[in-house]
């Protein structure tokens, strides 16, 4: 197996089981806006910074959608629901992120998430401490699923990214990752795998208990 050098991980849907959660609030948001077929929309938009997510809802819903008032709803309703900042941690993600500190091997997070949030989030997991460095969507020109994030982050930890392990669960994350030439490792969260994104992966893992072993 090849030796790795740097692991670099996406946070919501990897690190915390976040999506699920944004998934209902915006299921329970579409329902006071009127607005149809939420549920793909989000699926599409896993992965994507804010920017390219309200250029995705324009798209679809038409140039008068309130995408602010949405977003804000939406939001609104995440901050609240996750209001103590303690989001649910994976299964299997505390132990992946021990054994790595435990082997000496560096560790990033490449997310599109703004940085400012993710480090709120980490810290109030008490994850940040296992991390050697931090890069969010608005670190970068273009979201997912260009690779600029995981180039970065391979960037700052000091290695070329093609001897970097990098794990990710949507088709946004993926093609960023394989585009970015890391090892693509993917563990799905609310999205299947399917053939289309089987074709950007190098391996698949039901949980992070797998990737634990596999590493």
């Amino acid at each position: 197996m090849k030796k790795f050098k740097a692991v670099i991980f996406d946070m919501d849907g990897v690190i915390f089981d976040s999506e699920k959660l944004y998934m209902q609030c915006c299921i329970e948001s579409a329902e006071i806006f009127g607005v149809q077929d939420i549920e793909n929309t989000v699926f599409s938009c896993i992965g994507l910074n804010t920017q390219m997510t309200h250029a995705f809802y324009k798209k679809k819903y038409g140039d008068d959608f309130p995408i602010e008032d949405f977003w804000k709803e939406c939001t609104g309703r995440f901050a609240k629901k996750s209001q103590d900042g303690l989001l649910p941690v994976k299964d299997g993600a505390r132990e992946l992120l021990v054994y790595l500190k435990d082997k000496k091997l560096p560790t990033a997070i490449a997310s599109s998430t703004r940085s400012g949030i993710v480090k709120r989030e980490l810290e109030a997991a008490e994850l940040i401490s296992y991390f050697d460095v931090i890069v969010g969507g608005d670190e970068v020109e273009k979201s997912k699923p260009e690779p600029d994030v995981f180039l970065l982050a391979a960037e700052k930890l000091g290695f070329n990214i093609k001897d970097c392990a990098v794990i990710e669960d949507s088709i946004n994350g993926i093609k960023a990752a394989r585009a970015s030439g890391g090892f693509v490792i993917m563990v799905p969260d609310l999205v299947q795998p399917v053939e289309e994104m089987k074709i950007f992966t190098d391996i698949i893992f039901p949980s992070l208990t797998e990737v634990k072993s596999f590493l």
